[in-house]
């Protein structure tokens, strides 16, 4: 059954705007856990421009549902995951200058690297996961470097979904499904799990919820933005909704 992994990233970025204690992102964790969400996700980046060290260490401790630890694949993100020990680490590219993550990782151009990195967090118990485009070449060397979970980026899919007047039958936006329906089986193929997230939204969901095999999609922006209006736990409630019925009727 497809699950929903909610980021609360920017329940953070809003406390940092004022370098205060509210909101407290963990407060939002058990608010979205409350909704259905069926785990947490958090990006602990290099610049600590949301998410803080002592944030993930107080969600290991007291959330009760999947921690998704989303980091750049450094020496120091490693040695804080090891010692945190998340259900899943998600190895992300990572920019300074970047306003969110632009584009998947490159584990054809880092493969040697990928791998021990893998082999390191595998060694301390915790899933690997890879945050790729929906290309094969990229799916292939997931595979070889030993990640057990592929999320394949659907930012491009969302940017043609909005730029086609929000038409799921247009000719772009059906041509990105397709990419990421191709990539879902040749993951499933190589024996990994299937994931997708990043730009989904509440009119966008259901296209991608509906492919076979998917099994968790890890969403944000979305659901923190609708949060300021009603709530996050009505903001979980309804995404989880839509995703599961969209998986319902999965061809």
């Amino acid at each position: 059954m497809i699950e929903l992994g909610v980021n609360i990233d920017h329940v953070a970025t809003i406390r940092q705007a004022r370098r205060t204690y509210e909101p407290d992102p963990v407060w939002a964790a058990v608010e979205a856990q409350l909704g259905g969400a069926d785990g947490i996700t958090v990006h602990l980046r290099e610049d600590r421009r949301h998410i803080q060290d002592h944030d993930v260490r107080r969600l290991r401790e007291l959330t009760h549902i999947k921690l998704n630890l989303e980091m750049a694949a450094t020496a120091e993100m490693v040695g804080i995951a090891c010692g945190l020990k998340p259900e899943m680490a998600m190895l992300v590219p990572e920019g300074r200058h970047e306003i969110t993550t632009e584009g998947g990782l490159d584990v054809v151009g880092g493969e040697a690297k990928l791998k021990d990195v893998v082999a390191r967090l595998a060694d301390a118990g915790i899933v690997t996961s890879v945050f790729i485009d929906a290309e094969p070449a990229q799916v292939e060397a997931a595979a070889r470097i030993g990640a057990r979970v592929c999320e394949i980026h659907t930012g491009p899919y969302a940017h043609a979904f909005f730029d086609r007047g929000r038409d799921a039958e247009s000719a772009a936006v059906l041509a990105e499904v397709e990419k990421i329906r191709a990539a879902g089986e040749a993951i499933r193929e190589l024996g990994m799990r299937f994931n997708a997230g990043h730009a989904l939204n509440y009119f966008n969901v259901q296209p991608i919820a509906r492919l076979p095999g998917i099994r968790e999609l890890h969403i944000g922006h979305a659901v923190v933005s609708r949060a300021v209006f009603v709530g996050m736990r009505e903001a979980v409630k309804e995404m989880k909704r839509l995703m599961r019925e969209a998986a319902g009727h999965a061809a």
